[in-house]
């Protein structure tokens, strides 16, 4: 005797033979999670979406971009090296017009359901949407398993437990490159004010306590994999397209829970990185504060920051203001022309 699942599977004919491919898409959505919240979640296993198999790839996400930046307080002028700060900075930036960043530490918890929060959801920001859309793709996808699981689809099951086990490859490795290195000498207590010049003429202003700005200005966001986290890496993304090839395996009701299951957490997730306004990184925290101030001309902004700061080195440095014939003692050599 034979008992039917207890999940009706019977769905028109249709041609999913191809669904895995999904899974080989290339979105970004994976990439830029990792980089807003600083790191990776243990959550993250249940959330399979589309392009997961690039997560490794997320310090590419600036497009090799390293802008020109001024202390305005000091003058000196350099670039900001660190690209996941690269990438916020070019996602809030707007062309024609000065943003207003702040960085401050994150705040040590008191209680252990903040605690226990943070374990979980390590640089997730405190507002309602992301934490929401992100949970709600977590629960999409142990919802899959679930049904999965009633309609006895034993290779839709491994599908997705192979697509888990090349996300928690990546968690893994993600942890492991996460860690603060070089940012230059201790300056405690000591405030900064930073010009950042992006790319497309978006202007950014950036405030905090300087060793918070240099924690996220200078040195790595990750670390370079070391040669056998490359090879964990390369095992990781062989297993998606092993799924991708193997999914032809799955029934036809699997396939269908598939490609929900990849483009709702898709959406979710996407929903979760649009709703995000700040960027955590190495226990720091970015947000733009204040209204952004629109200039007709960068000379404007120029000569107004000059007027504001009492000195314009900084400016003659990333050539915002030229240079006459009767300064003496500046090297051109040390300008950065942009």
């Amino acid at each position: 005797m034979t008992l039917d699942p207890p999940v009706d599977t019977r769905v028109e004919s249709v041609g999913l033979d191809a669904a895995g491919l999904v899974a080989l898409a290339d979105i970004g959505t994976v990439q830029e999670r990792t980089v807003l919240t600083g790191t990776s979640s243990i959550l993250d296993i249940f959330v399979l979406v589309p392009g997961l198999h690039l997560q490794q790839k997320a310090p590419g996400l600036n497009a090799g971009e390293h802008p020109a930046c001024a202390a305005l307080t000091s003058g000196y002028v350099f670039r900001v090296e660190n690209p996941a700060t690269v990438f916020y900075l070019q996602r809030v930036g707007r062309t024609g017009q000065l943003t207003h960043v702040e960085v401050r530490k994150v705040e040590e918890p008191t209680t252990w359901y903040r605690s226990l929060f943070l374990a979980l959801l390590p640089g997730q920001e405190m507002t309602f949407l992301p934490i929401a859309a992100y949970i709600l793709a977590v629960s999409w996808g142990l919802g899959v398993l679930i049904l999965l699981t009633l309609s006895r689809d034993w290779w839709g099951l491994i599908m997705c437990g192979c697509l888990m086990i090349s996300r928690f490859i990546n968690f893994i490795i993600i942890q492991l490159r996460d860690r603060p290195g070089w940012t230059g000498a201790d300056e405690e207590g000591e405030k900064g004010d930073l010009l950042i010049l992006l790319s497309e003429d978006r202007w950014v202003r950036m405030k905090g306590y300087v060793n918070d700005l240099k924690a996220v200005t200078s040195g790595q966001w990750l670390r370079r994999e070391h040669p056998l986290e490359g090879w964990f890496t390369a095992i990781a993304t062989v297993i998606v397209y092993l799924v991708a090839a193997l999914a032809g395996n799955v029934e036809q009701f699997g396939k269908i829970l598939l490609l929900c299951l990849f483009v709702g957490s898709a959406g979710l997730l996407a929903l979760a990185n649009t709703a995000t306004k700040q960027l955590h990184m190495h226990g720091r925290v970015l947000e733009v504060v204040g209204k952004r101030i629109s200039y007709k001309r960068r000379k404007d902004l120029t000569d107004e920051l000059i007027k504001e700061t009492g000195r314009d080195d900084w400016a003659l440095g990333m050539g915002m203001k030229p240079m006459s014939q009767d300064i003496k003692g500046f090297r051109r050599g040390t300008a950065v022309i942009t």
